[in-house]
């Protein structure tokens, strides 16, 4: 059977979105079968429950807590937790110091130690760098930097941001012409180089990577040092103004590190992705990328450019958080200009991710210990999640019931269209809990169902305008896409305002009301949609059959019913000549 060439478009149009659901729907089965994803939406604290942790600042010594830093830890944490998604977390304060953090469902503990820690970055020289194992034996003519001994780790890079295509996992080296030659990685059963000259006992360092840093008490407290023993890291004190002895967070070394030089208040953008080659394409390797404020580009130039020309490991700038060194990159050259790229052999999407997060979120005043996780029961419950959906679809059928009584078949448009957006909303939900941590809480489920009568009206405006257009004596064909043309902008400047409601009360608005915004957001988007990618095509469809053609009486679509003068279809859509002559004689006489 030929098909009418007036459906090829709507007919194609239909099919990206029968693909676009496939694509959806198979996206979400992929992720839930072989993936972590669930095949339901994620539910919010109020409606699933959670687990409630109270933390409490760690203190040193006669340290003071202020109220400004609790407030400020606040503020971060909120942002830690609410970084990846609308996950609908509380944050608030109890007493004068502790921290009350009530997350839906059940973190893992990677999460829960991510809100413990400080996220105070600080960059320090390499002094000293021993396996775990090794034992240091201070020399009769003072301190000496230690030798490790084993196997040595292969160490992340730091760069200029990448400009040509890497190679062997790392970021390409400057020309030549303007940057030293980077510092060859210590191989396996390689010791690293001793420096050339010891310094006297009881010098005064000259800068942070002089060895007169390292004294007797430092080496001892290095060998005393149990990288095994959480509690011994945990109260390491760090002191900007001073040496620190320290453990590395993943590989079996410890370090005797300078001074603080640069510090995470100075970063101001931190971001994890694959590097991008000088031809705009994406690598296979994994960055965290920093940007620095003007203060921070030059504490970042002083260090990189004092230590490119020194020995393995003195070469390596060490980042600290938490008392533990999370990465000792080499820098590839004097890095000036305010932004470096840091790459490693063992960086994937997860660790760079977690580390750019850390960072990106600013620099947390204070570390905390966990004083209690507890699991709480939902505030609302099941039966209030039951009661909206209920009253979500009384909504609905008050929407198809009205539909059906004003314009008859052609209502079945608007329960179609109401099913299309039904399906792509469920499915968006579902992959947004899968992808970005969103949660649905009863804020989000209100939502939901305030967008039924947003979608609907849409609808609405759409065939009113059509069945006006019957009404001045347009052929039906005509008038499905004449009064198109006008709804469109119509429908479009609705849309457009709705937005931008919903973007300010996400912006504005307290967490709990996130949800509720989000959910507007996407089904606003959704709504444009079905109405441009379903309603309007099945419309124009329609126009060609001979049930709406003619103009039934039960189409929703009868020009005598609609109040048309002297106008009927011979079939298809068209008027009848007689029809079109007495509407114009009618039109000159008036």
């Amino acid at each position: 059977m030929p098909i009418n060439p007036h459906n090829r478009g709507p007919l194609r149009t239909l099919s990206v979105l029968v693909l676009l659901i496939v694509g959806l729907y198979g996206l979400l089965g992929a992720v839930s079968t072989w993936g972590t994803a669930q095949r339901t939406p994620k539910l919010g604290l109020d409606l699933s429950g959670g687990t409630q942790l109270i933390l409490t600042p760690k203190v040193v010594g006669n340290q003071k807590i202020s109220q400004g830093q609790i407030l400020k830890a606040v503020d971060i944490i909120r942002a830690r937790v609410n970084g990846s998604g609308v996950t609908e977390a509380e944050v608030s304060t109890q007493g004068t110091s502790d921290i009350v953090i009530s997350l839906p469902g059940n973190p893992d503990k990677a999460t829960i130690q991510s809100l413990q820690k400080s996220s105070q970055l600080s960059m320090r020289a390499t002094l000293v760098q021993v396996p775990t194992t090794a034992t240091p034996a201070p020399t009769a003519t003072g301190p000496s930097p230690l030798k490790p001994t084993g196997t040595a780790t292969s160490s992340p890079k730091v760069s200029s941001p990448a400009t040509t295509a890497p190679k062997s996992g790392f970021p390409p080296a400057l020309t030549a012409a303007t940057t030293p030659a980077p510092t060859a990685t210590p191989t396996a059963g390689t010791p690293t180089a001793a420096p050339t000259a010891t310094p006297a006992t009881g010098a005064k360092p000259t800068n942070p990577s002089d060895l007169a840093w390292v004294t007797p008490a430092l080496e001892k407290q290095l060998a005393a040092l149990n990288c095994s023993d959480t509690k011994s890291i945990d109260a390491i004190v760090d002191d900007p103004k001073k040496p620190m002895v320290t453990c590395d967070a993943s590989d079996p070394l410890k370090y005797i590190l300078g001074p603080a030089e640069v510090f995470g208040t100075t970063i101001s953008n931190a971001s994890s992705g694959q590097q991008t080659t000088q031809s705009g394409s994406t690598s296979s390797v994994w960055e965290v990328r920093l940007d620095f404020n003007s203060e921070g580009a030059k504490q970042f130039c002083d260090l990189t450019s004092r230590i490119t020309s020194l020995p393995d490991p003195r070469n390596r700038g060490a980042i600290v958080l938490d008392n533990r060194v999370i990465s000792n990159p080499v820098p590839q050259a004097a890095l000036c200009a305010g932004s470096a790229s840091i790459t490693g052999p063992t960086f994937t999407a997860a660790t760079t991710k977690a580390l750019a997060d850390q960072l990106k979120f600013g620099a947390l005043p204070l570390s905390f210990n966990l004083q209690t996780s507890d699991q709480i029961s939902p505030t609302l419950g099941g039966d209030q999640l039951t009661r909206g959906l209920i009253a979500g679809g009384i909504g609905l059928l008050l929407v198809v019931a009205y539909s059906l009584f004003q314009y008859r078949a052609l209502g079945l448009v608007t329960v179609s269209s109401l099913l299309i957006a039904g399906l792509l909303t469920y499915a968006a939900v579902t992959i947004f809990g899968w992808s970005t941590g969103f949660r649905l809480t009863m804020a989000g489920v209100t939502g939901l169902i305030v967008s039924i009568g947003i979608i609907a009206d849409s609808f609405i405006l759409y065939f009113e305008r059509v069945r006006d257009e019957i009404r001045d004596g347009r052929a039906l064909r005509a008038a499905v896409e004449t009064g198109w043309a006008r709804a469109r902008r119509t429908i479009l400047i609705s849309d457009a305002v709705n937005f931008l409601a919903a973007i300010v009360l996400y912006v504005l608005a307290a967490s709990n009301v996130k949800g509720f915004a989000f959910t507007l957001m996407l089904t606003t988007i959704i709504d444009i949609v079905v109405v441009f990618m379903f309603t309007h095509p099945l419309l124009s469809i329609l126009a060609n059959t001979k049930f709406f053609g003619e103009g039934h009486k039960w189409s929703g679509l009868d020009p005598k019913r609609l109040g048309a003068r002297n106008v009927t279809y011979s079939g298809r859509g068209r008027v009848t000549i007689a029809a079109q002559r007495a509407a114009a004689t009618e039109g000159n006489q008036s």
